[in-house]
């Protein structure tokens, strides 16, 4: 299943393989795409990727008068996930949930990633299940074709968001664009979760021209929703830089001012 380019999975190229109870299978393409504070390569758009298709893996759990809202993701890479992926000749990456545990007040599923048949990363989304929403947009149809030439051609035009300055920290601002939003007219989530990487993984190489630190892990809280324009943007500050590692916190301040998401990203020297 692919979906229209003024969809938040459209937008991404996304393309739903396999749903059911049981397993849910999809990819995401990422050839071409650098992280707009660093012009390096990026593995960012993965956790647009986890988060739809862990998600869609617990959504199908839900009862007949229920929803879900992601609460948690995380994403931990392996040491040659950027060399993997930006090696494939434009091969997509593939991701395969499934359903970790029994279902309660929240759900959890767990996902491995590959790219080529090599892994590259393991992650998991925990879902809270609440009662559906009385007001839903109307999702778009699948449509059987997304021609590439409809989608936005760099992951900052994708994602909507500018280049801003903050002082010490790395900042997107995350600019309106309905074709972000999800259903319930907020910036997607996986939306949020990548743009948290780019400004995390551009704070823990400020000052390195070569030799990037790579993301090893990936964590976001989704505190609340998520409205863009106005000052709503991404800021990441390090905790902590050495030769050999770095670590950094993000948030997500949205338009009206409060704190919606965090993050925490570890990155550490890539290998071949």
């Amino acid at each position: 299943m692919r979906y229209p380019p003024n969809t938040p999975l459209g937008r991404f190229q996304i393309e739903t393989l396999e749903e059911g109870l049981d397993r849910c299978v999809a990819s995401i393409p990422l050839a071409g795409l650098v992280n707009p504070l660093t012009g390096a390569p990026t593995v960012g758009p993965l956790a647009m990727l986890v988060d739809h298709i862990g998600g869609l893996a617990n959504h199908l759990r839900r009862n007949p008068d229920e929803w879900t809202v992601t609460s948690e993701l995380t994403i931990e890479f392996t040491g040659t996930a950027t060399t993997v992926i930006a090696g494939a000749a434009g091969e997509p990456v593939m991701a395969s949930a499934r359903p970790f545990g029994p279902k309660g007040t929240t759900s959890m599923s767990i996902c491995e990633l590959t790219c080529g048949r090599v892994p590259v990363a393991t992650a998991t989304v925990r879902s809270f299940h609440i009662r559906a929403p009385e007001h839903l947009a109307k999702w778009p149809p699948a449509c059987g074709d997304t021609d590439a030439a409809d989608v936005p051609p760099t992951l900052a035009t994708r994602l909507a968001v500018d280049v801003a300055e903050g002082g010490g920290a790395k900042v997107l601002r995350q600019l309106q664009d309905p074709a972000l939003n999800n259903l319930i007219g907020i910036v997607h989530g996986g939306i949020s979760a990548t743009a948290l990487e780019l400004v995390a993984s551009a704070a823990v190489n400020d000052g390195r021209a070569q030799h990037l630190l790579q993301t090893a892990s990936l964590r976001v809280n989704y505190l609340r929703q998520f409205l863009a324009g106005g000052e709503s943007r991404y800021e990441a500050t390090t905790l902590r830089v050495g030769r050999s590692s770095g670590v950094a916190d993000a948030k997500a301040v949205g338009a009206d001012g409060e704190v919606a998401l965090l993050a925490r990203l570890t990155a550490y020297p890539g290998t071949a």
